[in-house]
């Protein structure tokens, strides 16, 4: 069904707009029109007349003179993968998103660290737990942890003393693993708490443990290791 509308809008947009626009006009007409919203890139597509605009992390198409916006998944047929050209471009704008983030996540690397990951996490979930020894049984990966305190109070106050550690790998490692918080845990420094949170919202993250590749692409939330094996060899 959605290739179908993404085939059927293209034509459509073929035959009624033979005028070209350029990327700054059809920025400048979606600004005025959506003032509150942030755009963040305006790209012609490979089809006459239509434009992708990504805004606040989100994707859409509309026409030259913004007669009509399509929030959908638009397909590339013209090859036997049939790509799917929304959802790589979204992966592609969480990457970048999630590199420019890493200072805000704990970083633990094993052996070689040539892999990467990102996880959002709480520390009061049981998912996150076994996420944990599963990620214990792997090799040659590097963790990127965004405490993601959402399930109770409870949650902030472990997330902020882990954060606060002089350590806070093996103080994160030692709380899932153990139930154990730093010893005499300080929990009154800066945070990047409320950054992670809004970070989430991004990406629409609504649960705890979320799971991405370093190339954007969220393989979902409890994987066992063989399952993440699978998915990490995918990524060039």
């Amino acid at each position: 069904m959605f290739k179908r509308i993404a085939v059927v809008l293209c034509a459509v947009l073929l035959m009624t707009l033979p005028a070209r626009a350029d990327e700054t006009s059809v920025r400048k007409a979606f600004e005025a029109k959506f003032p509150a919203m942030k755009v963040e890139s305006v790209t012609r597509m490979p089809f006459t007349g239509l434009y992708e605009i990504v805004f606040d992390g989100q994707v859409v198409y509309t026409d030259e003179k913004l007669s009509y916006l399509m929030n959908g998944n638009l397909f590339d047929l013209r090859d036997a993968k049939e790509r799917n050209l929304t959802r790589e471009r979204r992966d592609q704008i969480a990457s970048g998103a999630l590199v420019k983030a890493q200072p805000n996540a704990i970083k633990r690397v094993k052996g070689s660290g040539k892999r990467v990951i990102y996880t959002f996490e709480d520390p009061n979930c049981g998912y996150c737990k076994e996420l944990q020894k599963e990620i214990g049984k792997m090799k040659d990966i590097t963790v990127y942890t965004f405490l993601l305190p959402i399930l109770s109070p409870d949650s902030t106050e472990k997330s902020k003393a882990v954060w606060c550690a002089k350590d806070r790998a093996k103080a994160w490692d030692d709380l899932m693993n153990k139930a154990a918080l730093p010893a005499n845990a300080v929990k009154t420094c800066a945070t990047p708490l409320e950054e992670n949170q809004l970070l989430a919202q991004r990406f629409g993250v609504r649960g705890t443990p979320a799971v991405y590749l370093a190339n954007g692409q969220q393989v979902g939330g409890y994987l066992p290791a063989d399952k993440l094996e699978q998915a990490l060899a995918t990524v060039p």
